[in-house]
């Protein structure tokens, strides 16, 4: 047992301290793959609020929302706010309803309609809180 004690500190101390190093776990992804994921996230988002102003620099949609009393500044300011599953949702009407009024659409129907207020106070909201 003396004989074993002179090596048995230091065995262990090397033991200690290079656990951390084999603990050390790989990456699932690479760099590359992540600044590329998040360069795309980036880029969908940018697209769906440039979607957005699209569909509030609309004449027709202008003109809804002066009827129903609602300020177009405020939802465009509400827009840059707008982050997430609210973005992506809320573009995604305002390319149908962009569709529908590019497409040659010279009267706006009631459900149109519906949607162009729904979506106005949506961004209202948003920009509200």
């Amino acid at each position: 047992m003396q004989r074993f004690r002179p090596l048995l500190g230091p065995t262990l101390a090397v033991m200690l301290c290079a656990s951390p190093v084999w603990a050390q776990q790989t990456h699932v992804i690479s760099k590359p793959a992540l600044d590329q994921a998040v360069q795309q996230r980036v880029t969908q988002e940018q697209a769906d609020r440039d979607a957005l102003r699209t569909f509030l620099q609309n004449p027709a949609v202008r003109d809804v929302a002066s009827r129903a009393g609602l300020s177009i500044e405020k939802a465009e300011a509400a827009v840059s706010t707008l982050q997430g599953d609210e973005l992506r949702q809320a573009a995604g009407q305002a390319r149908a309803v962009n569709q529908q009024l590019a497409g040659g659409a010279s009267t706006i129907v009631l459900s149109t309609t519906t949607v162009i207020i729904v979506l106005l106070i949506i961004l209202l909201i948003v920009a509200l809180k």
